[in-house]
């Protein structure tokens, strides 16, 4: 499905994360090319602030240490899906791109294509324009692309001793190991995450029963 028309701005999703709420993967993807467009986590939420409004949030590579704020890749493009009549392919999408230190916001928008290649739609241009690390609104909307501190937790180590019980249990051994510690120790504490925020009325989505996923695609 690659398709080599760079004057249309093309793109093919190399790793995507499918989610209601969120999904977490900070290993990097056998399949990325660039680790600053590694998905780590995907949300989408009503905003706390304004129940008309949807949040998107899409986490980009782990593990970032306090004072290390990489720059966005310029070629990788984060994509927003969003499936508003339950068939599972995209209705909309809110498409994120990054051109000379700025987050460029197109959407939500119905797309030019489906499945795993996207084009830029930029008919119209952007629909907002941000500095990178700072918020910026247009439109009804508002989105941020910057470093963020890692949201995730999972007491990793924990983790780590219940599976690997299972597996000696499994094959005769001690019986397993169960239950997480009170409290547990994250071991995310103290890491980063390139992260492109996206908030949207929902008026602009065409439904409230909304399937949505994530996307990274790396232009051709």
């Amino acid at each position: 499905m690659k398709k080599r028309i760079l004057s249309t701005l093309t793109f093919v999703a190399l790793i995507a994360v499918a989610a209601w709420v969120f999904a977490a993967d900070h290993i990097e993807a056998p399949a990325v090319k660039s680790t600053q467009a590694d998905i780590t986590d995907y949300y989408a939420f009503e905003s706390p602030a304004d129940p008309n409004n949807m949040v998107f949030v899409c986490n980009l590579l782990g593990f970032l240490t306090p004072g290390n704020a990489p720059s966005f890749d310029e070629n990788a493009m984060v994509e927003f899906n969003i499936d508003n009549n339950g068939d599972l392919v995209e209705d909309l999408v809110i498409q994120c791109t990054f051109v000379g230190g700025k987050l460029q916001v197109y959407g939500p928008v119905k797309p030019t294509q489906t499945g795993l290649s996207s084009t830029l739609v930029n008919a119209q241009g952007p629909s907002l324009t941000a500095d990178i690390n700072q918020t910026g609104t247009a439109n009804g909307m508002k989105a941020f692309a910057g470093v963020r501190d890692d949201p995730f937790f999972m007491d990793f180590t924990r983790f780590t001793q219940i599976a690997d019980s299972l597996v000696q249990a499994a094959g005769g051994g001690q019986g397993p190991q169960r239950g997480f510690n009170s409290p547990g120790s994250d071991a995310f504490a103290g890491t980063n995450v390139l992260s492109v925020v996206v908030e949207v009325p929902k008026s602009t989505l065409g439904g409230t029963a909304l399937n949505t996923w994530v996307t990274t695609n790396q232009k051709n």
